[in-house]
């Protein structure tokens, strides 16, 4: 069982990879022997600098930022020239949130959001699709972030526009999963609770209320989602396509 969770002479590329969530997830497919390649548009944490050692798999960091498709382009021009061209994962985390009210949120607030949210996983997973086709990987699989904000309003948190590009995220999978399968590329999607990371942490308070909505009582670490990233990405879902995993502590269900 352990070799369906394999991912030796694999490559994965992961967006919003430098910290949280994104890192999280690198290191989890680094760990199951996946080659690794982040974007970002920040320096990644000093622990992204000891996966290769740690797991004697390649790694390489971009400066790229989602939302201009001239930094997407070029980052991913540079990617695929420097690993000759191998791609089978990809994982679009990148995202941002503004804790704004519906009332109050500008049109210019709004577009940036989408930009990075939809626009940036959407181009993000097209690119990578495309080179899975080129390469002619068998084993493609695309794994986009949305969130339980595509399922239920934030309570603590004024953010229908950020739950707006989630819910998009979270659609667009389907559609895109029934385009691929001629291809052999798998895409779904996961869908975090509520996650303490360099972005929550400087809101205790949050954290505090977050608790008392979660079924199990804690706010996740990003580790609690890796499983279901490599398990996404690994021949043990090879049957599934077009679906969502949340993962929330039973946030949704509560």
């Amino acid at each position: 069982m352990t070799s369906s969770f394999s991912l030796k002479d694999r490559t994965a590329l992961i967006t919003g990879g430098a910290r949280g969530c994104g890192l999280s997830f690198a290191e989890g497919l680094a760990e199951a022997g996946a080659d690794i390649a982040i974007f970002d548009i920040i320096p990644p944490l000093p622990s992204f600098h000891t996966i290769a050692a740690t797991y004697n798999v390649r790694t390489a960091y971009y400066f790229v930022d989602v939302s201009s498709p001239a930094s997407l382009q070029a980052g991913f021009d540079q990617f695929v020239k420097d690993f000759e061209g191998r791609l089978d994962i990809c994982v679009p985390t990148a995202g941002i949130n503004k804790n704004v009210s519906f009332l109050e949120t500008s049109y210019e607030e709004h577009q940036k959001l989408l930009g990075v949210n939809v626009l940036g996983v959407y181009h993000t997973a097209q690119l990578a699709a495309g080179q899975m086709v080129k390469n002619g990987t068998k084993v493609g699989s695309i794994i986009v972030v949305a969130s339980i904000a595509s399922y239920m309003a934030i309570r603590s948190q004024n953010s229908s526009a950020y739950c707006g590009t989630k819910g998009a995220v979270r659609a667009m999978v389907p559609p895109i999963a029934a385009e691929l399968v001629e291809y052999g590329i798998r895409v779904n999607s996961i869908s975090p609770g509520y996650v303490r990371t360099e972005m929550t942490a400087p809101f205790p308070h949050l954290l505090e209320s977050w608790k008392g909505e979660i079924m199990n009582g804690r706010v996740a670490e990003p580790e609690d989602i890796r499983g279901a990233c490599v398990f996404l990405a690994s021949d043990a879902s090879k049957y599934m396509t077009g679906q969502d995993l949340c993962i929330d502590g039973g946030v949704t269900k509560w």
